[in-house]
């Protein structure tokens, strides 16, 4: 798939970026591998353990299109991991994560067009799901912008599809790395925002193996969602702590006490594969194709009217036994 190919990651230095990074060179031989991202530190560190002659670091804001139109030149496949994504500092810099997530989003299509990409990628969030803040407010209009693009592109061969999870276990805002700091401190209890919480359970490398088969998976507009676990927020905390008690906090501004991926009114365009979700196009394109049937020759079935897939009706839970092995395998 990605053999003699050029790929470019927005916001490559971040987490996800560098975990597809390291899968990418581990099992591919590309041409061309761009890191894209503002942070020059970042990708300096990143430079001392990824110095293959393929890798290529380029220092930019996805607000900057100029700078984007460079990065893409001659490039065949984009990610677009970069966003602002704390929940608080959206609410207070309302103006500076739309510059970033919903006009970076405009300047990734545009570039990507003007280039000639062959396919894009970009990352969603289960906040763009039925939205309650400004982050998931953004998210939701970046992923309108991807799925709409796909009718910008005429005769060029540029396809662009989303992929939407929660949040990724250990990742930077995540509850593991906190709850891992409070028992190294020997806090004695763990903060719990609401006793009923859950949420859906997803590793590093699940979601870049999931970004993978979506490359190979999309025909262009499709919004691709993983079946993965759920976790009761009081078994994870038992699980990595069972000497420690817990204490309710409430919950906070703009959070909410489920995640929540695909919604009721998304139940009339999303169909259903053995491991994961596809929600179609609402609107008509340029480009057909039978989402029913992928690029894999995997083939899925509508769900049912009014179906939703959030993180309290989930069919899987995960175990405290099951949570505990997780959290030795992330450590």
């Amino acid at each position: 798939m990605f053999d003699n190919k050029s790929i470019l990651i927005t916001g490559g230095t971040g987490s996800f970026g560098q975990k597809f990074i390291k899968t990418l060179l581990a099992k591919w031989r590309p041409a061309r591998v761009i890191v894209f991202s503002r942070d020059e530190l970042k990708q300096y560190e990143m430079q001392q353990v990824y110095s293959e002659p393929c890798m290529r670091y380029f220092l930019g804001d996805v607000r900057d299109p100029g700078r984007l139109k460079q990065a893409m030149c001659d490039v065949d496949y984009v990610v677009h991991a970069a966003a602002l994504k704390q929940v608080p500092a959206a609410e207070y810099n309302p103006t500076e994560c739309i510059r970033t997530n919903v006009n970076g989003a405009e300047n990734i299509i545009n570039a990507a067009i003007e280039n000639g990409v062959e396919k894009v990628v970009a990352l969603s969030t289960d906040k763009a799901a039925s939205p309650i803040n400004l982050y998931g407010a953004t998210k939701l209009l970046s992923d309108k912008l991807f799925v709409a693009a796909n009718n910008l592109v005429g005769k060029h061969p540029t396809r662009f599809s989303i992929v939407r999870y929660g949040n990724v276990v250990g990742s930077r805002g995540s509850v593991v790395p906190y709850f891992r700091k409070l028992i190294a401190e020997s806090a004695g209890e763990l903060p719990i925002t609401d006793e009923r919480m859950t949420r859906f359970w997803i590793t590093l490398d699940q979601g870049v193996e999931f970004v993978m088969k979506s490359f190979q998976r999309m025909q262009g507009g499709e919004l691709f969602v993983p079946k993965i676990p759920s976790v009761r927020i009081t078994d994870l905390a038992r699980a990595m702590a069972p000497e420690f008690s817990q204490r309710i906090i409430g919950i906070r501004p703009g959070e909410k006490l489920h995640e929540m991926m695909i919604t009721r009114d998304d139940s009339l365009n999303t169909i259903e594969f053995d491991d994961h979700y596809v929600i179609t196009p609402s609107i008509r394109f340029i480009v057909k194709g039978d989402y029913a049937i992928n690029g894999l020759q995997e083939s899925g079935k509508l769900v049912t009217e009014g179906f939703n897939y959030t993180s309290d009706n989930n069919n899987h839970f995960l175990s405290i036994g099951e949570l505990r092995a997780l959290d030795r395998q992330i450590a």
